[in-house]
């Protein structure tokens, strides 16, 4: 048989539990960026460019760019083959200020074969409001290829994107004084009413007054009573270490058969059918006392044993309460279970009501 390779990766309690910076926990209200897009044309490309004949637009603007510069295009006819129509898309970035550089993606919307050596001409990028806020100008750097051959072919990635690093140039800036700001808001990036409890509850320590949770996902701060000005209340907090909760979740990933799962994934009592293979969890805990009149507490130690065999189809499986994912998962892969397989006992678990954690498959 050949095996399978399926990777799990167990969050264990002590990597699980550590403190995270607050600045990767949440986004501050307001400071974001914007999507910018632009229309424009490639040129100087080996004959890679667009059929004009099938895309009238990009002649369109060729003949308008000539006319700009001064070249009269009247009663002309030409059918160049090394340019391309191209769509400019960039993120301002925030706090962006006139003169800055940032950097753009340019993608053929054409039948363009390849954009390898072009050259972008001078694209305005407009934001949501139709204004202009950057001019994008500059050559393409193009990763993927697409190869033929009379007997084959070979690609990678695709020909048709390219970007441009610091390609084009912030022009406006977008009118937001985040200095004036009153009352700042902290969105987590993944709401929990823990976790933002835990956010209130350490931030007040710290500032004292002023910091409210008011769901699961926003934490306002008023700098009024903090006696900090957004900007530096802002870095101030910023650095503050906690530990967040985490949700019971199981991340599958089925091209690569990789399994990601936390710790606090649990198994409740339920009996599993899958074709010839047999597997039992069963937990065992047992007490530990100290000596006599020994100073010490009696603690409950985990003990769980596995047993894997194959037998005829049919035969049930019974997982005791309190076993984790993890002993499954050791079973199956015991077994050579292959991944595909085992999402779908997952899946199964989980209509069963068995299995207490979200799935998410990729």
């Amino acid at each position: 048989m050949i095996r399978i390779a399926l990777i799990l990766i167990l969050l264990c309690g002590q990597a699980w539990g550590q403190a995270v910076r607050l600045k990767d926990l949440v986004d501050v209200e307001g400071v974001r960026g914007n999507d910018l897009i632009g229309y424009g044309i490639v040129v100087g490309l080996n004959g890679s460019g667009d059929s004009l004949r099938n895309a009238p637009y990009t002649e369109e603007a060729l003949i308008s760019l000539l006319e700009r510069l001064g070249v009269n295009m009247q009663d002309e006819t030409f059918r160049p083959d090394n340019v391309a129509a191209v769509i400019v898309t960039a993120t301002l970035p925030p706090f962006s200020r006139a003169g800055s550089r940032i950097d753009v993606a340019v993608s053929s919307i054409g039948d363009a074969e390849s954009l390898q050596g072009g050259l972008l001409v001078m694209t305005p990028l407009l934001g949501a409001d139709n204004r202009v806020y950057a001019v994008a100008q500059g050559p393409l750097a193009v990763g993927g290829f697409d190869v033929q051959g009379a007997a084959g072919s070979a690609s990678q990635g695709s020909p048709t994107l390219g970007t441009i690093a610091g390609g084009a140039r912030v022009e406006a800036e977008v009118g937001f004084r985040f200095a004036d700001m009153k009352v700042i808001r902290l969105a987590l990036r993944d709401p929990d009413f823990t976790t933002a409890r835990r956010i209130e509850a350490t931030l007040q320590s710290s500032l004292g007054a002023g910091v409210v949770m008011t769901d699961a996902g926003t934490v306002e701060i008023d700098t009024r009573r903090t006696g900090l000005s957004a900007p530096q209340l802002i870095a101030a907090i910023e650095g503050t270490f906690l530990t967040p909760a985490r949700k019971a979740r199981v991340v599958i990933d089925q091209r690569s058969g990789t399994i990601v799962l936390g710790e606090n994934v649990r198994i409740a009592p339920v009996a599993v059918a899958q074709g010839a293979l047999t597997i039992r969890v069963a937990e065992t805990p047992v007490a530990s006392q100290p000596g006599p009149f020994a100073d010490g507490n009696t603690v409950v130690l985990p003990r769980t044993s596995i047993a894997v065999s194959e037998g005829v189809p049919g035969d049930v499986t019974a997982l005791e309460a309190g076993a984790s994912l993890q002993d499954l998962v050791e079973g199956l892969n015991a077994l050579d279970v292959p991944p595909q397989d085992m999402i779908e006992i997952f899946e199964a678990l989980k209509a069963a009501g068995a299995l207490h954690a979200e799935i998410v498959v990729q």
